[in-house]
């Protein structure tokens, strides 16, 4: 069946966090993560996520948890205290700015055959911050955890998100970075899924991924 919309999860796929703000208080302590630091504890968060993400219903503050400890492992600091603000200060919003080159270009293209929104666990805020980064013009609309009160990969967060859009779900493609929480959240969801997969985390698998925002359109043409 034709896809109608898609849906994007925002962290990690169309946004990345602001390290002048997010890493402030590890710079602070004069240490400064090498990205390949920053690449370990992210494939760390990600498969951590994959084995734990059933038990928990706090799914974004768990990956955050299991991020940090692993960077902070990776460079030899055990600060507890130092810890919990990194987690704070990562899981706010308004923090997460960095963009990849094209991904407007590549959204106003999609826009033109497809309706466009966002399924985030956030805070609240994800919809007035997308907005402010000039995002608004391509999304229809905003589905936060924050708002709707489950985290993916909850079912009740996606069907939230189907229901404002009005749309099948069968009918609806949506890219995530994480397995457990974005790809098995929207499958079981009855969306199509798919992973973005900037960290090769899942390169191993058969599932369908993508590098960069750039190969999604491609990939959609063997699909509608």
């Amino acid at each position: 069946m034709a896809i109608e919309v898609i849906f994007f999860d925002v962290g990690g796929t169309l946004l990345f966090p602001d390290h002048e703000k997010t890493l402030v208080p590890l710079w602070n302590h004069g240490v400064r993560p090498t990205e390949a630091q920053l690449l370990v504890a992210e494939r760390a968060a990600r498969k951590g996520m994959d084995q734990v993400v059933s038990q928990t219903t706090k799914v974004d503050q768990s990956y955050w948890d299991t991020y940090y400890s692993r960077l902070l492992s990776e460079i030899g600091v055990n600060d507890g205290e130092l810890h919990a603000q990194l987690v704070r200060l990562i899981r706010t919003s308004a923090n997460w700015s960095r963009m990849r080159p094209g991904t407007f270009e590549v959204l106003a293209s999609l826009k033109r055959k497809f309706r466009l929104a966002v399924i985030s666990n956030s805070d609240g805020h994800m919809g007035e911050r997308l907005a402010s980064l000039g995002f608004g013009p391509y999304f229809e609309h905003v589905t936060d955890s924050g708002n709707v009160g489950h985290e993916k990969p909850a079912p009740q967060i996606f069907q939230a998100a189907l229901s404002a859009m009005s749309v099948q779900a069968d009918r609806a493609l949506y890219l995530g970075d994480i397995y457990a929480v974005d790809y098995l959240g929207a499958q079981q969801a009855g969306m199509k899924p798919m992973l973005m997969d900037i960290a090769g985390v899942y390169s191993k698998t058969d599932l369908p991924r993508i590098n960069s925002l750039a190969e999604l359109e491609p990939c959609l043409k063997k699909l509608v």
